[in-house]
């Protein structure tokens, strides 16, 4: 059986068990209501131009900030994997902060950044920022001693060595944590709208809540899911495109 024939598969019983569920009577419509309302609503929202504005919205702040939290994310972990030293001294705050609710930190953003999209955009790069630094300093400390001493034994200048060795070696990692950042990009970014915007898809959608159009809601929340696939799959493309330079 193919992935691609899994796949469907599994949409498939989800969109069954939904169905099943909105049509059973055991809950209340208004929380699960039928997928054909959610798929009519879903065309209804993408027919209306103020939709697009709110995807600007939330692109531009996810954007920006996942763009902030990636730099000093593969910065810090760089400095962290390369000085053992740092990254033992670093490692229970860096531990800490990274397993802590972001939200938390919003009253202190909204303060320094003010309540626009300074700080949805300071609440993607603050959720970005720990995944990506975490698998960028596992990836410099995973960098092989071998290739090292190799290398070093050809008399590779630094940039030689960081060049051919230590950047290959990071691609994935680097990757798999851009891939892990923009997920949390996206949620910080959202539930900050939730709390408090004007605009954008977290806005939104708790707006069509607020007035109990659920099925509108759902339509946003879907909506919202479809373009976090897309930028997944460009950031899976781009590792692809690394991956087959490097061969």
């Amino acid at each position: 059986m193919s992935v691609t024939a899994i796949r469907a598969a599994t949409l498939l019983a989800i969109w069954a068990a939904w169905e099943a569920l909105a049509q059973s009577g055991l809950v209340y419509e208004g929380i699960v209501p039928s997928s054909l309302a959610v798929a009519v609503a879903v065309f209804r929202q993408l027919s209306q131009q103020e939709i697009y504005v709110d995807m600007l919205q939330t692109a531009y702040e996810v954007i920006v900030g996942f763009a902030v939290g990636s730099l000093a994310g593969v910065s810090a972990g760089l400095l962290l994997g390369a000085c053992r030293f740092v990254d033992r001294a670093a490692a229970p705050y860096v531990q800490g902060l990274a397993a802590t609710p972001k939200i938390v930190f919003l009253p202190i953003l909204m303060l320094a950044l003010g309540v626009g999209a300074g700080s949805k955009i300071g609440m993607g790069a603050l959720s970005a920022f720990f995944p990506i630094l975490i698998a960028t300093a596992e990836g410099m400390q995973g960098v092989s001693p071998t290739l090292l001493r190799v290398a070093r034994s050809f008399n590779a200048s630094g940039l030689q060595i960081v060049r051919t060795v230590i950047l290959p070696s990071l691609v994935e990692p680097i990757l798999t944590g851009m891939r892990l950042g923009l997920g949390v990009a996206i949620v910080g970014v959202l539930l900050a709208e939730i709390k408090f915007a004007r605009a954008g898809l977290g806005h939104l959608a708790i707006q069509h809540y607020n007035f109990l159009r659920t099925a509108d809601m759902y339509a946003v929340l879907l909506i919202t899911f479809a373009l976090a696939l897309a930028a997944n799959a460009l950031i899976g493309a781009a590792g692809r495109r690394l991956r087959r330079r490097r061969l």
